[in-house]
């Protein structure tokens, strides 16, 4: 069964509010920041591709179908792919940027997946993260616990309660700390990839 942020029309009703308290200023952030030729994985319907800069070049990634099809409506000009994060269709070193926002939540190994996105990176590129993360609290994380297998099931996948910039990290990037936001449980920066020779 699909879970309802994989229904394109309750998944942008829930945007849209979160947008009203300000979630568009960092999605703004998110895809302003891109340079080069980007790959945006997990757009889902589409929400940040009419953001980017008038001629910058962008492939977008989605695993949903019923998704995708949202996002081709949105925004026609943008190449669109059907595939998964943890096998990304791509060459290695090929892209400058790459976009992530509220994606790593869902997909089903973040680790193999952020290995990915490090792999089609230019040594040089960014990746540029916006995610809800574990809560820094305690309790707070004690309840994500509690309810992340409902919800994972409600949602189609969603895990409120992993700690993707720890996973980022043990990927092989180094956060930019000048980049870091954080607002209750959710975080958006931007990060390097490490160079080989710098791997444990």
């Amino acid at each position: 069964m699909r879970g309802f942020e994989q229904v394109a029309w309750i998944y942008d009703a829930f945007m849209t509010v979160f947008e009203w308290t300000g979630l568009d200023r960092w999605r703004g952030w998110l895809v302003q920041g891109a340079r080069g030729l980007t790959l945006e994985v997990g757009c889902g319907t589409g929400r940040n591709l009419p953001l980017y800069s008038t001629g910058l070049r962008v492939i977008a990634l989605e695993i949903d179908r019923h998704m995708l099809a949202a996002a081709r409506r949105r925004a026609a000009h943008v190449p669109l792919v059907i595939g998964r994060a943890e096998a990304l269709p791509f060459r290695d070193g090929q892209f400058d940027t790459v976009v992530s926002g509220l994606v790593f939540c869902s997909v089903r190994d973040p680790h193999a997946g952020l290995r990915e996105v490090r792999r089609v990176l230019m040594s040089t590129g960014e990746l540029r993260m916006m995610e809800h993360v574990r809560s820094t609290s305690p309790l707070g994380a004690r309840f994500q616990d509690l309810y992340q297998p409902v919800w994972t099931v409600m949602a189609g996948g969603c895990h409120p309660n992993r700690d993707t910039e720890a996973t980022v990290v043990s990927a092989g990037f180094v956060i930019d700390q000048s980049t870091h936001r954080a607002r209750n449980t959710m975080r958006r920066f931007a990060a390097r990839p490490v160079a080989a020779k710098e791997l444990p």
